[in-house]
């Protein structure tokens, strides 16, 4: 009896995409570059650098006092000798009640961690590529909004999910796409405000955490946002 190795073949990204308009047609296809849809999944080097984010957005407030901060005065609460109970030299210290914290929390504890540029952009390409091999990558033509307004906003995200197949683009209450604009626009940006389960940033500020906390990511201009991406890949 003859037994057969199955093997699994990965997905890959696609070689190139659809490019949807705000009314939900496609209005034609672009081919993904190589450089950052094609690359391995590196969870080591994403998990590396995503934690060492969160560290540097923590916020240090708990403090807490030790014996020479807390009030109290100096003196010797009894005498050394003769009364028959254990000697104590300050009432500071931290065994008594309201002394002093022995090995608390400082607010001058750093928790920042370093990130090279080469690191941080290695697991930003990993994470690209990730989205790209799941289809959770969507690209569309250009976000134009006469003025600021959630209606408006709302029904292109509608027709741009029902296109690109993206149903729980809508359902999902929290995280559901990460909008990342070729530029700064205000309107843009207002009309998607009060939109809580999307979130817009620009494409040169894009970042493996952001990425990775959305469930998709929606590229305006993917030309224009890819080309900037390749020259964020080969600064030094």
């Amino acid at each position: 009896m003859t037994t057969e190795k199955k093997t699994t073949k990965k997905a890959e990204a696609p070689a190139e995409m659809p490019v949807y308009s705000m009314d939900g047609a496609k209005v034609g296809a672009i081919a993904l570059p190589e450089a950052l849809f094609h690359a391995p999944w590196r969870a080591d080097l994403v998990h590396q650098v995503t934690t060492a984010m969160q560290a540097n957005l923590r916020q240090n407030r708990a403090n807490t006092k030790d014996r020479s901060e807390v009030s109290g005065g100096g003196k010797k609460p009894w005498k050394q000798k003769g009364t028959g109970q254990a000697r104590h030299g300050s009432k500071r210290s931290p065994i008594w009640r309201h002394g002093g914290i022995t090995f608390g929390p400082r607010s001058e504890r750093d928790y920042s961690e370093k990130v090279n540029k080469k690191m941080r952009m290695g697991a930003l390409v990993s994470v690209l590529s990730r989205k790209a091999k799941d289809g959770e990558l969507i690209l569309v033509d250009k976000l134009s909004f006469a003025e600021p307004k959630t209606a408006t906003a709302k029904a292109a995200l509608s027709k741009v999910a029902a296109a690109a197949s993206a149903t729980s683009l809508l359902s999902k209450r929290k995280n559901a796409a990460l909008l990342a604009l070729a530029s700064y626009d205000t309107n843009t940006i207002k009309s998607f405000g009060n939109v809580g389960n999307v979130a817009t940033e620009e494409v040169r500020n894009l970042n493996p955490l952001d990425v990775m906390t959305a469930k998709y990511l929606i590229i305006e201009q993917p030309e224009e946002a890819f080309a900037s991406l390749i020259a964020r890949t080969k600064t030094k």
